[in-house]
């Protein structure tokens, strides 16, 4: 799923770990902590132990812990299935599993170019009598 250079795990907030105010990091940001305040990075994996309680800024965002607040990833957002958001999300792509839990608002971006105009053809229906 993600590039192998950006795979490289650059930041880690481990179990039973807590941070209070804006966490900014330069990669990818493993958590199984708790995070209140805003987070953002290039890429954030929640593990199901993991709360961030605050919005959350990234390319690429994988929950399976708990959001309580606005997520923006442009490229993806991913809810596995024990993982629970609580706000609003901004993405180009949504993964949402079975038994993952969401409530908030989404919006997704649009490419006008990808967008084609479908009509439907109408079958005439015909009739026999006999």
């Amino acid at each position: 799923m993600f590039r192998k250079d950006a795979e490289k795990l650059r930041s880690f907030v481990g179990a039973q770990s807590e941070f209070h105010g804006e966490l900014t990091v330069v990669g990818t940001l493993r958590m199984d902590g708790e995070v209140t305040g805003r987070v953002r990075a290039d890429e954030v994996i929640l593990s199901e132990a993991a709360t961030i309680k605050g919005d959350v800024l990234a390319r690429r965002i994988i929950v399976g812990g708990k959001v309580e607040g606005n997520i923006r990833a442009p490229e993806l957002v991913e809810i596995r299935s024990k993982g629970k958001v609580r706000g609003d999300i901004f993405t180009d792509n949504l993964s949402v599993m079975e038994g993952a839990e969401f409530n908030g608002k989404i919006e997704m971006g649009t490419d006008e170019s990808k967008v084609l105009d479908f009509e439907p053809k109408r079958q005439e229906l015909s009739l026999s009598r006999q």
